[in-house]
C-alpha cells in the first residue's frame, strides 16, 4: 500500500513525563492513520486499524516503541485462545499491526531512537504472521446432533437464567449464526429497521455491515429469514425486545441492545458488543457442550450453517448468496460433509445411471 507524505514529527522535544510519552504515542498513531487516509483507505478501515492499535497498546501496558515480536506473539495467541477470535479476525489484526510497525520503522525510526533511546522493531515477522485469512485447516463444525443438543438445552434454560433478557439476546444472536450464517459484526450491527418482515415469503434481514474488501467499505445484502429465522426474530420482537427499553418502536434503535444504561445523547439503548456476544456463546458451550469448549466460535457456527443447508439440499450458489461471499470458491471451503454423505450421493448417482440404462433390479 502506497503511503501519503505526511509532515515530520522530528522536532526538539523531551519525553520527561508520562503524559508527554502518551501524547507522542498518540501522535504516531495519528500520523499512520493520516498516511493511510492519503493512500485512499475508507473510514471503516481506518476505524478498524485504530481499534486494533489501541487494543494492542493497552495489552502491551508500556510504550509501543518498546514492543517486541514476543509481545505480538502473546497478543495474537490471546486473540485465538482466550477471546476465541476467528482465523480471519486474527489475520486482520496481524496485518494491521504489521503495516503500522512497517510505517514506524520506515518513517520514524530515527526520531524514536533520539527521543526514547529505543530502536523500534517490526513485531510481525515471518514466524507469527498468518499466511492468509484461512491459515491452518478449515474449522470443521460439530454435527447436527451436538448443535441441536446445545441449542435445545440453552433454550430450555432461559426461563431460569439469572439475567433472562441478556441470556435470551445471546441465544437469539447465536441462533442467527447457526441458522442464517451471519457474521458476528453483521448481527450486532442490526437495527430494528433491518428486520423486514414485509419482504418475501419469509421476511428478510437487511445486513448493512457485510464484510467488504479492504478499503471498499461494507457490502449490503438481504438475508431471507428461512430455516426458522422468521419465528426466532418474531419471538424476539414480540416477547423480548421491548423489555430492554422504550425505544423498541424506534427504527434506529439496535435490534440487539446492551443491558447498560441508554445513550444520554440519543436516548436509545446501547448496542451489544462483540465480546459480550462471544462470551454468551462460550458460557453456553462450556455448560451444555463442554467437549467443544474453546472451539465452537461464531465463525464455526457459520461453517455449520453452510454445511447443514448443503446437506439438506440447498445448492452452492444459494448458500454463497446467503453468506455474502464474493466467490463461490470461498463458499466451498465452508462446506463440510461426513463420509456417509459422499457414499450416499455415490449410491444415488449409480442408481440413476442404472435406471437410465435399463439396468435396474426391479
Amino acid at each position: 500500500m502506497a503511503l501519503a507524505v505526511v509532515r515530520s514529527i522530528d522536532a526538539p522535544r523531551r519525553l520527561d513525563t508520562a503524559q508527554e510519552r502518551e501524547d507522542y504515542e498518540q501522535e504516531l498513531v495519528d500520523q499512520y492513520l493520516l498516511a493511510s487516509m492519503g493512500a485512499g483507505c475508507c473510514d471503516s478501515t481506518l476505524a478498524n486499524d485504530r481499534s486494533v492499535l489501541i487494543e494492542f497498546i493497552r495489552f502491551l501496558g508500556r510504550p509501543l516503541w518498546t514492543a517486541l515480536a514476543s509481545d505480538a506473539d502473546r497478543f495474537l495467541a490471546r486473540q485465538r485462545k482466550e477471546l476465541c477470535r476467528s482465523h480471519s479476525t486474527v489475520h486482520k489484526k496481524a496485518l494491521a499491526l504489521g503495516s503500522f510497525f512497517d510505517f514506524l520503522v520506515t518513517r520514524y525510526q530515527g526520531d524514536i531512537r533520539v527521543l526514547t533511546g529505543h530502536v523500534i522493531e517490526q513485531v510481525i515477522d515471518e514466524f507469527n504472521r498468518p499466511a492468509s485469512s484461512d491459515y491452518g485447516s478449515a474449522p470443521v463444525p460439530p454435527g447436527d446432533e451436538d448443535v441441536e443438543t446445545l441449542f435445545s438445552l440453552w433454550r430450555q434454560h432461559l426461563p431460569d437464567a439469572r439475567k433472562f433478557l441478556t441470556a435470551a439476546r445471546d441465544y437469539v444472536v447465536a441462533s442467527l449464526w447457526r441458522r442464517a450464517g451471519l457474521r458476528i459484526m453483521e448481527s450486532y450491527m442490526l437495527d430494528i429497521r433491518d428486520w423486514r418482515r414485509d419482504l418475501g415469503d419469509y421476511g428478510n434481514l437487511h445486513v448493512r455491515f457485510g464484510k467488504g474488501s479492504r478499503g471498499r467499505g461494507h457490502k449490503t445484502r438481504l438475508v431471507p429469514a428461512i430455516n426458522s429465522v422468521r419465528e426466532l426474530v418474531d419471538w424476539w420482537m414480540v416477547d423480548i425486545r421491548h423489555q430492554f427499553g422504550d425505544d423498541y418502536t424506534n427504527l434506529d434503535a439496535p435490534l440487539f441492545p446492551s443491558e447498560r444504561l441508554p445513550d444520554p445523547l440519543t436516548g436509545l439503548c446501547r448496542r451489544a458488543g462483540d465480546q459480550v456476544l462471544r462470551d454468551g456463546l462460550n458460557k453456553a458451550v462450556a455448560r451444555w457442550l463442554p467437549q467443544w469448549r474453546g472451539r465452537l466460535t461464531p465463525h464455526v457456527l457459520r461453517h455449520f450453517c453452510a454445511s447443514s443447508l448443503y446437506r439438506r439440499g440447498m445448492d452452492l450458489k444459494a448458500i454463497q448468496e446467503l453468506l455474502g461471499h464474493s466467490w463461490l470458491s470461498t463458499t466451498t471451503r465452508y462446506i463440510h460433509v461426513p463420509a456417509a454423505h459422499i457414499e450416499n450421493a455415490w449410491t444415488q448417482t449409480n442408481a440413476r445411471t442404472s435406471d437410465r440404462l435399463g439396468l435396474g433390479t426391479g
